[in-house]
């Protein structure tokens, strides 16, 4: 058995020709899904974080990007004022109504609020799960056309087990497809194959994945060019979390929606764009997934929250809803400011953004009232986290 784990560790390659085998070999192969021993928790954790009316609040961005966001409100990138945006966030009263899971930077997962209580002590007694980014960024993918990789899967066991310990219940792994750079195959395999490492090196520590292959909203491309990548990238990842044995009931999935490029010259309608996601869903994610939970890209508030309502006007095999982080916190930046008597109207602009969306996810959002601000798209061409 120890053999075996140590094959389906190297590469798609060698995976591959674990598949190939007959007779008693071939079947040695089909082992038990990674989860282990925590099987049950993990499909518990991803219930809670696939309930009705809920969805994620995405604010894992690391110090340097979340120095980005301080920076456009004229705040210097320090730990004090990083703390004290996360600590708006986090002490939210309400908050629970509409998000279910938080994931969070690992500064984050251990920083308390002024007053010594753990943020993970506030997600929790509001009934939301902790969550915690663990991969540790993009870097140029050798041999392919000017395309990414994402990197951290080594030590990855050891902080997931750390992670788990300070309270976090699921994990986040961000790699990203690129439309026009092709993708390459090559591409295509890596970031699938290295989600499928991941998702199960996490369930096997307690932490419920996150899979993530963002397909970037850059490029000219129409519609159905992206619907054509976005189901080869998903079949791709499913392949290679099937032979990594990973459970489906205990992972969660965070996809772009099927959108054209941010460039190209018809922007579609939020009926053709749930039309054209959910045609993707359907012919690539099984139904024992429990949650879709989509990243917003670079879409204004007001587009996220309209084509997730859109995907939501008829009954979905899975739950389908947000894992957003500039969609639900552009608002709250810009009313916040930076200053403490700004707090409250702060934490009022993001239970806005929260329970529109809420009701985005329960198919009853109308979009009525909305303020400008809501309105204007965040896309930014070859934008890094």
């Amino acid at each position: 058995m120890a053999m075996l784990t140590a094959k389906l560790s190297c590469s798609p390659a060698a995976t591959a020709s674990l598949g190939r085998r007959s007779g008693p070999a071939r079947r040695a192969a089909v082992v038990r899904a990674s989860a282990g021993s925590y099987a049950d928790e993990l499909v518990s954790t991803a219930k809670t974080v696939a309930s009705p009316g809920r969805g994620i609040l995405a604010i894992d961005e690391s110090n340097a990007t979340c120095g980005k966001r301080l920076a456009s409100i004229g705040l210097d990138n320090t730990e004090v004022n990083r703390q004290a945006y996360r600590q708006l966030l986090l002490t939210t009263a309400g908050l629970g109504e509409y998000i279910s899971g938080a994931i969070m930077f690992e500064e984050t997962l251990y920083q308390s609020t002024t007053d010594g209580k753990t943020f993970v002590d506030c997600l929790k007694d509001q009934n939301i799960m902790p969550g915690i980014k663990v991969d540790k960024g993009l870097v140029p993918l050798p041999g392919s056309n000017n395309e990414s990789w994402c990197q951290g899967l080594d030590g990855l066991a050891s902080r997931c087990a750390e992670y788990y310990k300070q309270g976090a219940r699921f994990a986040k792994w961000r790699t990203v497809v690129s439309i026009p750079c092709g993708p390459t195959a090559l591409a295509v395999k890596e970031a699938a194959w290295g989600l499928a490492r991941y998702a199960a090196i996490a369930q096997d520590n307690g932490l419920v994945p996150i899979v993530e292959p963002e397909i970037l909203l850059d490029g000219d491309h129409g519609i159905e060019r992206t619907l054509e990548v976005a189901e080869k990238v998903w079949s791709e990842v499913f392949f290679y979390l099937a032979e990594n044995n990973v459970l489906f009931e205990g992972i969660l999935l965070k996809p772009s929606m099927v959108t054209p490029g941010a460039e190209h010259k018809e922007k579609a309608t939020a009926e053709a764009i749930a039309h054209n996601t959910l045609t993707m869903l359907k012919r690539r994610v099984p139904p024992a997934v429990p949650g879709i939970m989509f990243l917003s890209g670079g879409q204004s508030e007001l587009e996220a929250t309209m084509n997730l309502n859109a995907m939501n006007q008829s009954a979905n095999p899975w739950h389908v809803s947000f894992s957003y982080a500039r969609a639900l916190q552009n608002s709250v930046l810009k009313t916040w400011q930076g200053r403490p008597e700004n707090i409250e109207a702060a934490q009022k602009a993001l239970l806005v953004r929260a329970k529109a969306n809420s009701l985005a996810q329960l198919g009853s959002y109308t979009g009525e009232g909305e303020s400008d601000e809501a309105k204007k798209g965040m896309f930014q061409k070859g934008y890094t986290y």
